[in-house]
Formats: structure tokens, C-alpha cells, sequence
């Protein structure tokens, strides 16, 4: 039987259940069963599933092994920090982002572009892209443009 759960506020359980549909997409995304995800972080299935349901009763260790089965990991953000925006180039080379450079196949001849220009190419074309063969710098990149000139609206 799970323990009690802990008093905690209506955000936080509201925050719990966003991780938990995170965790849960993020799985689905891999094509991981929830039985196999529990077993590869050692905890039980129903564990996992009172994870994903965002119960405040689990024990944060548990969240931590359902994190790391599927790669991710967990980290603390005081709000009252604001991060640093990341540094944008000037120009952005086509050449060393394959998902920009084919959604900007149109632009013949052209061999960089403005971070503007290439935040628009994303958010126009964004059903195009295939997240999954995004590369790690190509990912920071699309991060760094969403933050500094999307207003921090993720596309990612």
C-alpha cells in the first residue's frame, strides 16, 4: 500500500503531473513499454505508473531511476534566477544544421542566415523537422533561438 501522500500545493501537484506526462511522453518516444522501463530502473510497475500519474507519494529516488532508465535527468532552478540568454552568431551556416538546411531548401545559392530568419524557417516548418535526428547542437541552437527571440516559447 503507498504511503500517505504528502500535503503540497495544487501547483505542485499540477507540476508532478506535468513531469509525470513528460516522463510518460518522453518513454512513448523511445517506444519503451512500462513494464520494461520499470524494470530497467528497478522499481515496479505500478510505481511507474503512480510516477507518470504525477503522485506526490513517490519517493524522489524513484524519480530519479525512472529519469535516468530513459536518459533524462533531474535538476533544480531557483525562479528568482534569471538563466543567461544564450549567444546568438550573427549569421547562421546552413551547412552545419541538416534539419535548417532542408527546411531551407527554397533559398538557392544561400549560404547563412540571420537567427531571425532561421527561428522563422523553424516555426513555419516545424512539422518537417524530425526531432529525433536533431543533433545535440542543432537542438542547443533551435533552444537558444526560441529563448532569446521566441519569448521562450519551446519548439523543441
Amino acid at each position: 500500500m503507498p504511503a500517505a501522500s504528502p500535503a503540497i500545493s495544487k501547483a505542485d501537484t499540477e507540476l508532478l503531473q506535468a513531469l509525470g506526462k513528460r516522463l510518460r511522453a518522453a518513454r512513448k518516444t523511445q517506444k519503451v513499454t512500462a513494464v520494461s522501463a520499470a524494470e530497467a530502473a528497478g522499481i515496479s510497475r505500478v510505481t511507474w505508473h503512480r510516477i507518470e500519474q504525477g503522485e506526490p507519494s513517490v519517493t524522489m529516488g524513484a524519480w530519479m531511476a525512472a529519469a535516468g532508465a530513459l536518459g533524462l535527468r533531474f535538476d533544480l532552478h531557483d525562479p528568482a534566477k534569471k538563466p543567461e540568454a544564450p549567444k546568438l552568431p550573427d549569421r547562421i551556416r546552413l551547412d552545419d544544421y541538416p534539419q535548417l538546411k532542408s527546411l531551407a531548401w527554397h533559398l538557392s545559392g544561400v549560404e547563412d542566415v540571420s537567427p531571425q530568419d532561421a527561428l522563422a524557417l523553424y516555426e513555419r516548418n516545424w512539422k518537417h523537422v524530425d526531432a529525433r535526428a536533431l543533433s545535440a547542437n542543432e537542438a542547443s541552437l533551435i533552444n537558444a533561438l526560441s529563448t532569446t527571440l521566441g519569448q521562450g516559447r519551446p519548439l523543441v
